[in-house]
């Protein structure tokens, strides 16, 4: 069985069983998953590894995803990578706020794996 790496997404998610399901869902749908449970180790696994997605919760002991997401952007070697916001807020303003910070898309718990994986196709261009 052949299975064509459609590209490489971090994943960054402190809940074990979240980061697990998603993990799962991109793995079997052919994507390369890279897991960090923080925004420090995320920042270095980024910057080593160059993902082509990275998918963040926003909630997260120390720095949250919204900070993790402006200091993403402001790195030259990570600034183009399209960043997903994976939140359970689901209010217009945190939307709003996430797009502000620098993401591309912004996804809220509970989602579907048809979800996940439209809005990380919608921004991998």
């Amino acid at each position: 069985m052949n299975i064509t790496l459609l590209g490489t997404i971090l994943i960054v998610e402190d809940s074990p069983s979240e980061l697990e399901l998603m993990s799962h869902y991109l793995q079997e749908s052919g994507y390369n998953v890279i897991p960090a449970t923080g925004a420090k180790e995320a920042l270095q696994k980024a910057l080593l590894q160059q993902p082509d997605v990275i998918v963040t919760d926003v909630v997260m002991p120390g720095v949250s995803g919204f900070e993790l997401c402006r200091a993403l952007k402001r790195n030259p070697i990570t600034e183009k990578v399209p960043i997903v916001i994976c939140s359970s807020k689901n209010l217009e303003i945190d939307r709003l706020w996430a797009m502000r910070q620098g993401a591309d898309a912004y996804l809220t718990k509970p989602y579907t794996r048809d979800q996940l994986l439209r809005v990380i196709k919608s921004v991998a261009m």
